[in-house]
């Protein structure tokens, strides 16, 4: 895979303008010297203890041999599945690397019952389940530890043969009792930088993926990235994300060009970003979509290249890039923290996030049901005065500003129901404006920070469902439906209180095959 970046349009009229600027204020190696001074003084204590990812290499040289070494052991013993359980910044960046190498890696992000019942129940007798969590205290991978723990004991197998925890030092989750192994991540690392760190390293390292290869590639640029000139890839790509006026980024992979890197990027974008009424708004799409086809004023195409093309049309406003996957993590960690100097916000810090989670807790301490504002066939509609799902969302679509961007958020398996992606697309054409589509509850740990931290230019499609099949959480009051129904409503709850104003139209489905096929076709 070649490496390049090219900008035009007023992308590149953005980076003549600001690459001044970047190169005086010597950011690229003060980044690189993890000067926490960067981002303004109320930026300086969290930036202090943040900027651990600029360099590594260092934790890799004694990481890497060790993770080997377990995989050696597992493979050995026949456990060649390896399940994740993880959240944001610990599941995203895995999910990455191991599309990339083309190695399994079961992905378990999720509190819906649904998608959580047959990674559960599948080949445990060959299996490993690594659990990530940066605090150690997530509610979510807990919980799915729990599960993992009860269905290993109720197949005869002993836990502490098959579960392997990845946290920061010193969190309830850093005892080596009861587990295969644990592996520390730097603590001066935030979760949407981890993707080199043991959170990124270990789920796939043991997986099978060419751990090795992957710090070597993040190293080919280190010391370009470090440097005040020109050159610094991480200046163009972080001046073209800030250009004036351009505040929706689309992201598009062309061809097979690093699967799923848009959605980690995404995470990384909208988090870092989205705070102070400010932020870059990060949409994943791909070549064809409508946003692409004739884009907005306020719209900046991102293209993701294997190779970059022989002739870019220099007069269109977009970004062109191309890297190895080891390479690209690096440049976008750079680039996401220039962007933040620009844009004059904290690139580390999500002081959005904690109101959702305090929201549903306090919904799991007391459940709160209320009635629907209409029922249309197998969907059931809260939050619009419209009788009917079609009229309900055009309602929706009449509130957005002419800046503004719709965000699906769906509660939902998305494995089994990832037909409802292309709901993504029928929106984006039907509004004439960008459409993010997150899945939950990952989306809270990332773009949930955007959502309400960043410009109140959003509303909002959030699907939830009926469990007719719940799963009971051990050693908790609540169980997954009640957990994953929790955090919706509290999310939602957070968006349309007084401090955020946020529309949000909620589409239950009391049948989860007809409902999605009513939404598809209602968005027509």
């Amino acid at each position: 895979m070649e490496l390049g970046l090219v900008t035009s349009g007023d992308a590149l009229k953005s980076v003549d303008e600001l690459l001044p600027q970047l190169i005086e204020a010597r950011i690229g190696s003060r980044i690189a010297a993890q000067d926490a001074t960067i981002w303004g003084p109320a930026a300086e204590a969290e930036s202090a203890i943040r900027l651990g990812w600029v360099n590594p290499f260092d934790a890799a040289q004694q990481l890497v041999p060790a993770i080997l070494e377990l995989r050696g052991q597992l493979q050995a013993e026949g456990l060649t599945r390896i399940v994740l359980c993880g959240m944001g910044g610990s599941s995203l960046a895995p999910e990455v690397i191991a599309a990339h190498d083309e190695v399994d890696l079961v992905i378990c992000d999720t509190t819906d019952p649904a998608m959580l019942r047959p990674i559960l129940a599948t080949d445990l007798e060959r299996t490993v389940v690594v659990v990530a969590s940066k605090s150690g205290s997530t509610v979510e991978t807990d919980s799915q530890r729990r599960a993992f723990t009860a269905a290993f004991q109720a197949a005869g197998i002993d836990p502490a043969t098959r579960l392997v925890l990845v946290t920061d030092p010193g969190s309830p989750m850093d005892n080596p009792d009861g587990v295969r192994a644990v592996f520390n991540a730097d603590p001066n690392v935030g979760g949407r930088y981890s993707a080199l760190t043991a959170f990124g390293l270990v789920p796939t390292g043991l997986a099978g993926a060419d751990i090795e290869a992957l710090i070597e590639e993040a190293g080919l640029l280190h010391d370009v990235l470090a440097t005040d000139d020109e050159d610094n890839l991480a200046f163009h790509l972080g001046a073209a994300m800030a250009t004036a006026g351009r505040d929706k980024l689309v992201i598009a992979g062309v061809g097979d060009a690093l699967p799923g890197f848009g959605d980690w990027a995404e995470q990384l974008i909208a988090e870092s970003t989205g705070k102070d009424s400010k932020g870059v708004l990060p949409v994943v799409a791909h070549p064809g979509a409508p946003e692409l086809r004739d884009p907005a004023a306020d719209v900046l195409p991102l293209y993701v290249y294997d190779e970059l093309p022989e002739e870019i049309d220099e007069e269109a406003t977009a970004v062109h890039f191309s890297a190895p996957l080891g390479t690209s993590f690096m440049i976008f960690e750079y680039a996401t923290a220039v962007a933040g100097y620009l844009l004059g916000i904290s690139p580390f810090d999500q002081p959005d996030v904690e109101a959702a989670k305090v929201a549903a807790r306090s919904l799991l301490d007391a459940p709160a049901a209320s009635a629907p504002d209409a029922v249309d066939g197998p969907v059931e509609l809260f939050g619009t005065s419209a009788a009917t799902l079609a009229g309900a969302l055009d309602e929706l679509a009449a509130a957005l500003p002419d800046n503004g961007y719709l965000a699906v958020q769906a509660y939902l398996d998305r494995i089994g129901d990832s037909e409802l992606e292309g709901l993504r697309d029928a929106l984006a054409a039907k509004t004439g404006r960008p459409v993010t589509f997150g899945w939950g509850p990952r989306f809270l740990h990332s773009t949930g920070q955007y959502h309400k931290g960043g410009p109140a230019q959003g509303v909002f499609l959030q699907l939830t469902a009926d469990h007719r099949e719940d799963l009971e959480i051990p050693g908790r009051p609540y169980s997954f439906g009640g957990l994953i129904t929790a955090q919706a409503s509290g999310d939602a709850g957070v968006l349309s209180d007084e401090k955020h104003h946020r529309p949000v139209l909620r589409v239950n489905l009391t049948d989860r095959a007809a409902g999605i096929a009513a939404l598809l076709e209602a968005a027509k």
